[in-house]
């Protein structure tokens, strides 16, 4: 079975992109922790905006959807699931909220993963939750054709509880002895959990609830204001490209984890940058319509007004309903669609 040792890791020599990704998101980190200082209440209504998208966008991912009502009627008022891809949801939920009160009482070990998994599938019958996986599985593409390809093929059931339980303790062991930076070791233990691959089901999004996890223990935590799954699910191909480039090799011990460290760092980055925009929007006392149009200049095509609410936390729908019609009353914005299928376009470019 492969050895997890990451003393190997550390003695790779990381070129400037990397470390640039690393050293930047150090100095977002360290504002974000100033700015919570200063407008802890508007920034606060980020973290159920950021609840709602994660819980969407990393299940849709996996192709479980519902409606966009009742995302939110699951996520903000805990309503009772209607159907299968409603309980996955509403479970996904349940842990992601876990891991948002109590993610410094949950220990990275076999055992809480196993707990985290089988709260994650609470709300459904699935014998298998909170089991590592019984039958061999495959990451496979289907292609246009029709015709589909394997393209990796993780561990076999029998190897699976022993690889879990090394991944952990050696992640912990380099953690705790500082012995490799966190950025570094926590897209590695994510790249390694989804090479083990260790469930039947629900292995995505185990590793973002994972992600999530591991990030605020160490300190990062842009996830609980801007959702990292939403920024997954809107460069989808990039993810599974750059983790199928990682994987190449890694029963052997002859992987190069650096493409999905730097795709997982970026994306990292970009939620910090997304943190400090919306901040930006409540950082000086403005009106509604002067909020809502620094939003709406800051984004380029086609936007929702559902985009423009995510942005202007502050604010209530009614405001932000009210201002973006004087704007398209004055002429600043353009106006499409009826109905859900309403956007808007600036006219100042």
């Amino acid at each position: 079975m492969r050895e997890f040792n990451y003393s190997l890791i550390n003695d790779n020599k990381w070129d400037s992109e990397l470390l640039g990704l690393i050293a930047a998101i150090y100095r977002y980190e360290g504002r974000q922790e100033l700015f919570l200082k200063q407008k802890p209440q508007e920034l606060e209504k980020l973290v159920e905006i950021a609840k709602i998208q994660s819980t969407e966008s990393s299940n849709a991912i996996e192709g479980i959807v519902t409606t966009n009502t009742r995302i939110r009627q699951l996520v903000e008022e805990k309503t009772t699931p209607h159907n299968r891809n409603e309980q996955e949801i509403a479970g996904y939920r349940d842990v992601l909220n876990i891991i948002h009160e109590s993610f410094d009482a949950i220990p990275i070990s076999q055992n809480y993963i196993l707990q985290l998994h089988k709260i994650m599938y609470s709300h459904m019958s699935n014998p298998l939750a909170g089991r590592t996986k019984n039958v061999q599985n495959y990451i496979s593409a289907t292609y246009p054709d029709g015709h589909t390809e394997v393209l990796f093929t993780p561990l076999a059931p029998y190897e699976t509880p022993e690889a879990l339980d090394k991944l952990c303790c050696e992640y912990n062991r380099v953690i705790g002895n500082m012995e490799l930076e966190p950025l570094i070791a926590i897209p590695v233990f994510i790249h390694d959990f989804l090479c083990i691959h260790p469930f039947n089901d629900g292995n995505g999004r185990m590793s973002r609830l994972l992600t999530t996890l591991l990030l605020y223990r160490s300190g990062f935590h842009v996830g609980k204001y801007i959702s990292l799954e939403a920024k997954i699910a809107n460069s989808k191909d990039l993810y599974y490209e750059s983790l199928s480039m990682s994987q190449a090799g890694w029963h052997e011990g002859a992987d190069d984890p650096v493409p999905f460290i730097k795709y997982l760092l970026g994306t990292i980055l970009s939620a910090y940058k997304d943190f400090e925009d919306r901040f930006a929007l409540v950082e000086v006392k403005r009106s509604a319509l002067d909020t809502v149009r620094m939003a709406a200049q800051g984004k380029i095509g086609r936007f929702t007004k559902q985009d423009i609410i995510e942005l202007c936390p502050s604010l209530s729908l009614s405001s932000v309903e009210g201002a973006l019609r004087k704007m398209v009353e004055a002429g600043e914005l353009n106006r499409e669609g009826v109905g859900k299928k309403t956007c808007y376009s600036g006219k100042w470019y």
